[in-house]
């Protein structure tokens, strides 16, 4: 026998699946109507500002494996910056990405020259910009700071999974005046970037990043399906509770 927690869960998948589809559509997809998310706005301006004053940008992709159970950030992390390549690509100083993990690493230099061949620039691409900063959280931490102090940075984008490290990396960026922008999975790295990073992102709103910086339709449309989702969710909420009410007022269960 099929239980509900199943059919719930197969209605919410394939809700998802439709309203992602929906969205991607030509006509949808050139609507916009994203829902305002001010940190993610200042990244944009920062972008903007660090190409005009002739500045760099940090994209930071965290220490965890790209192979393990944490790596969703990660590849958020990896999608921004390409986006953000493209943005900077203009400017005098392309931006720098830095990992602790050395698949991560590889492939933030894949993704950068990616950047720089849709552009028609490989001339331009430095596989140096893409760089393993540590192996460990703390080496990891020991070698960003260097790179925030050293090399212009004025604005930066930290996007991966992190511990409470994080704080150390968000304060020496601080100090260089420097923009920053911050999201991960961790809950502890929430905690800490919620009280150091001038932007802090929580929850879901990590990984509406690629959305906001129109890396394709397909990001803006499962942003769009996410909301849907979350309002689905709200419903069902209050319909469970309008049904255990209900059941404790008659004493006999409904469903």
């Amino acid at each position: 026998m099929i239980s509900l927690d199943l059919i719930i869960s197969l209605v919410l998948i394939l809700t998802g699946a439709l309203a992602t589809l929906y969205f991607s559509l030509p006509k949808h997809a050139r609507a916009g109507g994203l829902r305002a998310i001010r940190a993610l706005q200042n990244l944009r301006r920062a972008i903007g500002l660090s190409v005009e004053e002739g500045k760099r940008l940090h994209v930071s992709l965290g220490n965890s494996s790209i192979l393990g159970p944490n790596n969703a950030s990660a590849l958020v992390g990896l999608s921004a910056l390409e986006q953000a390549a493209r943005i900077s690509l203009v400017g005098d100083r392309p931006p720098v990405a830095t990992s602790g993990d050395g698949t991560l690493a590889i492939l933030s230099q894949d993704t950068l020259q990616a950047a720089y061949r849709t552009n028609h620039a490989t001339a331009q691409y430095d596989p140096d910009r893409g760089r393993l900063a540590g192996v460990t959280p703390f080496s990891y931490t020991a070698g960003v700071i260097p790179i925030l102090s050293g090399e212009q940075i004025s604005a930066n984008l930290l996007v991966g999974y992190y511990g409470p490290e994080i704080a150390l990396i968000c304060e020496a960026a601080e100090r260089q005046g420097a923009f920053v922008l911050a999201g991960s999975e961790s809950l502890p790295a929430q905690a800490a970037l919620y009280a150091t990073a001038q932007e802090p992102l929580i929850g879901e709103e990590l990984f509406a990043i690629p959305a906001y910086l129109q890396a394709s339709p397909v990001h803006q449309a499962s942003l769009k399906a996410q909301d849907v989702l979350r309002w689905v969710l709200i419903l069902l909420l209050i319909a469970g509770a309008a049904l255990k009410l209900v059941e404790s007022v008659f004493g006999a269960p409904l469903l």
